[in-house]
């Protein structure tokens, strides 16, 4: 079974790298935006269920790792003459003025950065519960956000920073999604994992079993805010410039959203509401636009996408209440199991 399961599994990886390869291509600018954009969302909603979903906390400080993120790659990839253009009315500080680093080593120190902030946040917040915690983390949020705004010679204010290097490609979104999918299914199913669950669950009980639940909590906050900040670092290369109010609330709020509409708890959920969501509300922009069908011409009305999809989301909501997926995952056993269920319920019925 083990090893049947790994050659599926192997074999759906190549065929994602086949489908990458084709539409890397033969796909138009856009829909390779639609692509990355669908990946990196999916980066930032399995790091947000790894802390809301599996361990149970109500975080709502996701953008502000974000932004530490997409700052980090962004001033580490750019080139000198790129910081000096930027960083006009006031110079950057000279450390930074002259470092110019790869992409990836750019996007790990990000992480590496977020993660530290997110200890530094963690380790007095992380106490509380609730309602408490929810508002301590949004606050801490926005405390980056006015701190980004105000650095004049490190993010250059609130004018931000644009020629920033397109790095971000479907390669990059699409292979770092699946190592932070494999990543963070590995440590859902060990020990640590299971730790996890049982805090969400009921902590005292986790408690009362010997698990240590602030070291617990404190960790997967730290592993969240790292894939945060990859996330932040792709997506600031792809739009190639940021500013601090590209992070606020509303940046956490949609990622939120991915997570609950595909299930807390779910890593399957996550991934697919990631690509539905993403790629609904781009789709969806032909219903803002003047529609010719031939015999007669629809005028849009801008904003009706939004009311559509929020229609959607109604409907998920009242039909799946604990999201699409709930905490079901895929697996190849589930897959193979319903397929050949399905062939033995086909021969009986011919048999009769």
């Amino acid at each position: 079974m083990k090893i049947r399961n790994t050659i599926l599994t192997l074999v759906s990886i190549a065929l994602l790298a086949a489908f990458i390869w084709y539409a890397d291509s033969n796909f138009d600018s856009y829909k390779i935006r639609i692509l990355n954009l669908c990946a990196i969302y999916t980066i930032l909603a399995l790091s947000m269920n790894l802390i809301n979903g599996f361990t149970g906390l109500l975080s709502l400080g996701h953008a502000g790792f974000m932004a530490v993120g997409a700052y980090t790659t962004a001033l580490l990839t750019m080139s000198e003459t790129a910081k000096q253009q930027n960083f006009f009315l006031k110079p950057i500080v000279a450390p930074l003025a002259t470092i110019t680093l790869p992409f990836l080593p750019a996007l790990l120190i990000g992480g590496v950065l977020s993660a530290f902030v997110a200890f530094l946040i963690g380790a007095p917040t992380l106490r509380l519960r609730g309602d408490y915690l929810a508002i301590a983390t949004l606050g801490f949020s926005e405390i980056i956000r006015i701190v980004f705004t105000n650095t004049q010679n490190i993010t250059n204010g609130p004018l931000g920073l644009k020629s920033i290097p397109n790095n971000t490609n479907l390669w990059w979104t699409f292979g770092l999604a699946l190592v932070t999918l494999i990543l963070i299914k590995s440590l859902i199913d060990s020990s640590y994992g299971k730790a996890l669950k049982a805090i969400r669950e009921d902590e005292v009980a986790a408690e009362s079993m010997g698990i240590n639940l602030f070291q617990h909590k404190l960790i997967a906050f730290i592993i969240g805010a790292f894939f945060a900040a990859i996330g932040g670092g792709l997506l600031g290369s792809l739009i190639g410039a940021i500013n601090p109010i590209m992070f606020r609330f509303i940046l956490t709020f949609n990622v939120l959203l991915i997570v609950v509409m595909g299930g807390m708890g779910s890593i399957t959920g996550s991934v697919i509401s990631a690509f539905a969501v993403t790629a609904g509300l781009e789709y969806l922009r032909v219903l803002d636009e003047s529609i010719n069908l031939g015999f007669v011409t629809i005028k849009g009305i801008p904003g009706l996408r939004m009311v559509v999809f929020a229609g959607l989301l109604m409907v998920v909501v009242i039909f799946f209440k604990n999201g699409l997926m709930g905490t079901k995952e895929f697996s190849w056993d589930k897959l193979i199991n319903f397929f050949t269920s399905k062939k033995r319920f086909k021969k009986k019925e011919v048999g009769q």
